[in-house]
């Protein structure tokens, strides 16, 4: 098969897997002994950096062929799909020669299992190894950890690679016994747990060798199972509480060609695979817990409305607030805030009391925010409405969201 071809079939293979923006990754210097490739350290795989650039990376699997047989997954053992594999030469000939013409800044690489977990987790590192020592390539790569693999093999892919992923793809250990009985929770969270470790001692210890400075991630897929939005949400609380994860990504299931009886024969909503993320968003930089954004008795957030609005509409006690004695956590709270400007006012208010226009100077959502603040000259008119009439006021027509509009608003 040509290359070309191979490259056809693993590129497409390798879309679903939404774990590869590379935000937290190092500088790399270029200079010396020839070094080519360098990462901004902000973002890669066709993600948007803070400043709105798009930069991208080589998105691969090494192989299609897999021996396990995951039921949601296009590339599980019974599929009927094309299949290819690349050598280890041709993935480090393909991420040297794209770089070279500007096509990428990196390179994220997976596989499907073929022979053993140890067996395949050599072919990756083998290929981040060349490209690290014998092209002395200083741009950013991302390598798919195998959960069953030896755990030498997983230290030695720290070594080279910038992050490190280890998917648990299911958010219950009860569905992925169910649709991927080769799989198995406790071995993938061992894993993360492994790599959590290693973190910690290349932190702590001076002299320790770097190890995947960019940390970990991993990724659940929504809509394949009968998991609601708090049970993926609760998960995803556990595992940046346990293993310290730099992100938890999501991905919509994708129902694909002869997709067997046991998954959905339709996709979820991308709206709710965007809610998701941004309740994600609340969880890592907010502060709030999960049982905050949903009940323990389960559910899913609302399509209407974004997250951080649906719990202000919850708990109205908490407004509207008065900007002026309010803590920088809680301003933080009141829908259309976000970090940066909650930050801002309470410099503002070291030096004189807030002010309504001060909110429009800082671009607020003028609208979304009125009902829920007091300022030195303002207070809502309909402070006393009902929450179902200001849901209506201020929810917007559900529309389908991309995985790259959510990354870019993130």
């Amino acid at each position: 098969m040509e290359l070309t071809d191979k490259l056809e079939i693993l590129a497409d293979a390798a879309k679903y897997d939404a774990s590869c923006a590379s935000s937290g990754a190092p500088k790399r210097s270029s200079e010396g002994k020839d070094g080519i490739g360098a990462t901004s350290g902000m973002g890669i795989c066709h993600s948007y950096t803070p400043d709105g650039r798009c930069v991208s990376l080589l998105k691969i699997l090494l192989t299609n062929f897999c021996i396990y047989d995951c039921q949601y997954c296009v590339n599980r053992r019974t599929s009927n799909v094309p299949r290819a594999r690349f050598s280890v030469d041709e993935v480090v000939k393909l991420t040297i020669d794209f770089y070279l013409r500007n096509y990428i800044d990196g390179l994220f690489l997976s596989s499907g299992i073929i022979r053993s977990a140890d067996y395949t987790m050599e072919q990756l590192v083998a290929i981040a190894r060349q490209l690290r020592e014998v092209h002395n390539f200083r741009g950013y790569i991302h390598l798919k950890t195998i959960p069953d693999a030896d755990p030498d093999l997983i230290a030695a892919a720290g070594k080279y690679a910038d992050r490190l992923s280890v998917n648990i793809e299911l958010p219950t250990a009860a569905s992925v016994a169910r649709l991927a009985p080769e799989k198995s929770v406790h071995t993938i969270k061992l894993a993360m747990g492994a790599i959590r470790r290693k973190l910690d001692e290349s932190t702590q210890e001076p002299r320790a060798p770097k190890f995947a400075p960019a940390g970990q991630s991993t990724q659940m897929i929504v809509g394949a199972d009968a998991s609601d939005d708090q049970i993926i949400l609760s998960t995803a609380e556990t595992l940046y509480n346990s293993y310290k994860l730099k992100r938890v990504y999501y991905s919509a299931f994708s129902p694909i060609p002869q997709s067997p009886a046991s998954v959905p024969l339709a996709p979820p909503p991308m709206l709710r695979e965007h809610r998701l993320y941004q309740a994600d968003f609340l969880l890592r930089s907010y502060g709030f817990q999960a049982s905050e954004l949903l009940p323990a008795t389960g559910g899913n957030l609302a399509l209407d409305i974004d997250p951080k609005l649906a719990w202000a509409l919850a708990h109205r006690e908490h407004f509207p607030m008065d900007l002026n004695l309010a803590d920088a956590s809680m301003i933080a709270r009141v829908p259309g805030i976000g970090l940066r400007n909650a930050k801002r006012l309470v410099e503002l208010r070291q030096l004189r009391q807030i002010r309504y226009v001060d909110l429009s100077r800082l671009r607020c959502s003028m609208k979304k925010i009125a009902p829920f603040i007091v300022t030195a000259d303002y207070s809502p008119a309909n402070g006393a409405a009902s929450s179902e009439v200001l849901r209506r006021s201020l929810a917007a027509a559900p529309q389908q969201m991309s995985l790259w509009t959510e990354l870019k608003a993130a």
